[in-house]
């Protein structure tokens, strides 16, 4: 038993020394990290059940869940981490802050949208303070540069 807690506290230590430097390199573990990671978790769990339950996915020929489809949300979501990394790294050399900031809120509202997009063809209303929330930052997003 001893030694399975050794083990547990090694893989533990590991992870979480390799998490602490991938945070370091996306700009520092932030709100506005933090917001990216979840909203990017929620629009691939939404995409699944769009695909898995509703059969309506546009990803897909006929709908339904498909794993290739699934693996290039996966890629494109780690794509998207390594363009916040290009922005941080970006900003670290022009001592700013600004270009990661700007990419982590245009990647924001992308996966916003799409995580509305996918409640609306489950079917569910989407208030309207959400949708006008996300017309401001989309705007905002576009007078300042970032698509």
């Amino acid at each position: 038993m001893d030694n399975m807690n050794t083990i547990k506290t090694t893989v533990l230590g590991i992870l979480g020394i390799v998490g602490s430097v991938i945070a370091k390199y996306l700009g520092g573990w932030d709100a506005a990290l933090q917001t990216l990671i979840i909203f990017m978790a929620v629009d691939y769990f939404t995409g699944l059940l769009v695909a898995a339950v509703f059969h309506k996915s546009e990803k897909t020929v006929n709908g339904r869940l498909e794993s290739r489809a699934g693996f290039k949300g996966l890629y494109r979501k780690g794509m998207t981490l390594v363009i916040v990394l290009v922005g941080s790294l970006l900003d670290e050399l022009s001592g700013t802050d600004v270009i990661r900031n700007a990419v982590v809120i245009a990647y924001c509202i992308n996966e916003a949208v799409s995580i509305v997009e996918n409640a609306g063809i489950m079917g569910l209303p989407v208030p309207s303070i959400i949708k006008k929330a996300l017309e401001v930052m989309n705007k905002k997003a576009e007078q300042q540069g970032v698509e």
